[in-house]
């Protein structure tokens, strides 16, 4: 045998190195032998998820409309127990299918009819990143003078990265800074509690009103609900005997104990310190506690958001692969993953930096924007998706057929489409649109009998899960068996050669 030349050493050495840790797989079926995972590193990685600067201002949001400290607090408590039970059901998804979130959509959509909710996923991961930049840039530019032009570009850069090196490396990056920003964040909020973080009681406090509190309760609850396209696309590799039972509550109070604390502290620091930025008022009431305290935690937080851009962009990789597969049959590899990673990057980037800070589009807008478009897109597939799984399917999937156009899912999924577009046009008689780009809509029940707040998102829910439940009684699942077990010998054979 021809001993190595010295340069495909240098190859191999790399391949082993650092190309090694960049993950493989993409839209892919994840065989068992490469299953790998606990339930308490989804908590910690659904903690970490909003325990970060996003959250702060969702927190601005009752404050800023009259609503008086508890009661934002307790909008806030609700709306995000409420978003996140829809949330963490998706979790138990992943290890049942093994791939990610929106290409299961196929069975309830199509091959290719996925591509309508593939279209409001990436509107998502975008849009996510697109606000999440400019609350980096303005926020560490107020904190620290740093400049935002220079902040925009590092954090594209390096949100990019850690999508590129894939799914293990965003579990260890978000369990190591938990660890080290959970103690920050536990001391300024004891000294909050104790009364040494500084503020004080407004000499208008604040009030109870109900348009002010159902705002911040679908904000909350807009929140996580938004998570719901993420979560199999970071349990997928979980082992399939994973208790169905145990992943849906390390999801829920993972998601949900953060971003109750969060927006809490959020409330205060409108309320209390009259704050409009909360990286800037995070720094300013930790240092108040023993300084650096609040420069330490301010950056740590600013940290934790470019992961969750990571994790975004992540996604939005996984969206867009999906919807190139629907109509082209692509093979999976690193380069396809990190070619698209990049050129979402430089999108979400140049929007972003196009878009202005003024006092026009503070960063509480930004937010309140994002989330309103996005709950509108999202809840009539987060619905259908639910009703399939847990009602009409109840977990058993052709999983090869997910990949066919020819499969027993078909091409157009006619049911699932009909109640996705049911679900969206029962929402906008009861939308309320804030401005973007000077164009607003109030429908007709918030303008006339609903006082302003917005239940569109709860009718999406309803219409569309019932309309799905009823248009699927037509299913012939005994039809589908054959498929399901065709399949599952075809991934035996899979799982026989990932073995070797």
């Amino acid at each position: 045998m021809a001993a190595e030349s010295p340069t495909q050493t240098a190859v191999d050495e790399v391949e082993r190195g650092l190309i090694g840790h960049i993950e493989v797989h993409s839209i892919d079926w994840i065989p068992d032998p490469e299953r790998h995972g606990k339930n308490w590193q989804q908590s910690m990685l659904w903690f970490l998820g909003n325990f970060q600067y996003f959250t702060i201002p969702i927190g601005f949001v009752g404050p800023s409309l009259g609503l008086s400290l508890g009661w934002s607090i307790l909008a806030g408590i609700l709306g995000i127990w409420f978003g996140t039970l829809f949330m963490a059901f998706h979790g138990t998804q992943g290890p049942i299918f093994g791939l990610p979130q929106m290409i299961q959509s196929r069975a309830q959509l199509g091959y290719r009819g996925v591509v309508v909710a593939l279209f409001a996923a990436l509107f998502m991961y975008m849009a996510f990143n697109v606000a999440d930049q400019v609350l980096m840039a303005s926020g560490l530019h107020g904190a620290f003078g740093w400049s935002a032009g220079g902040v925009a570009v590092a954090t594209a850069i390096l949100a990019a990265a850690l999508a590129i090196f894939g799914y293990d490396w965003v579990h260890r990056v978000f369990r190591f800074l938990l660890v080290i920003s959970f103690p920050c964040y536990a001391i300024i909020s004891v000294a909050v509690l104790v009364g040494h973080a500084g503020g004080k009681t407004p000499a208008h406090p604040g009030t109870f009103l109900f348009t002010a509190f159902m705002t911040q309760f679908s904000v909350a609850a807009a929140y996580n609900i938004t998570y719901a396209p993420y979560v199999s696309d970071y349990s997928r590799y979980m082992p399939r005997t994973t208790s169905r039972r145990g992943i849906i509550t390390a999801v829920f109070f993972g998601a949900s104990g953060s971003a109750i604390w969060l927006i809490a502290l959020g409330a205060w620091l409108a309320t209390r310190l009259g704050v409009s930025d909360g990286l800037v008022g995070l720094q300013e009431v930790g240092d108040k506690v023993a300084a650096p305290l609040g420069s330490i935690t301010a950056v740590l937080s600013a940290v934790a958001l470019l992961a969750t851009m990571g994790m975004n962009a992540y996604g939005g990789m996984l969206s867009v692969l999906t919807g190139f597969d629907s109509f082209k049959k692509l093979k999976t590899s690193r380069v396809w993953r990190a070619a698209t990673i990049v050129v979402l990057a430089v999108i979400w980037y140049a929007i972003g930096a196009g878009i202005s800070t003024s006092a026009s589009n503070t960063a509480v807008n930004a937010v309140l924007n994002s989330l309103t478009l996005m709950l509108y897109l999202l809840v009539p597939w987060t619905a259908l998706n639910l009703v399939d799984f847990f009602f009409v399917r109840r977990g058993h999937y052709a999983i090869t057929d997910i990949f066919r156009v020819d499969g027993v899912y078909g091409a157009w999924g006619w049911r699932g489409l009909t109640a996705y577009v049911a679900g969206f046009i029962a929402e906008i008689p009861f939308m309320v649109l804030p401005p973007i780009a000077g164009f607003s809509f109030t429908g007709y029940f918030p303008g006339h009998i609903t006082n302003g707040v917005d239940y569109s998102w709860l009718v999406g829910l309803f219409v569309s899960g019932v309309v799905y439940w009823l248009c699927a009684r037509s299913l012939d699942l005994s039809s589908e068996q054959a498929a399901i077990e065709a399949s599952e010998a075809q991934l035996m054979a899979i799982d026989a050669e990932a073995g070797r």
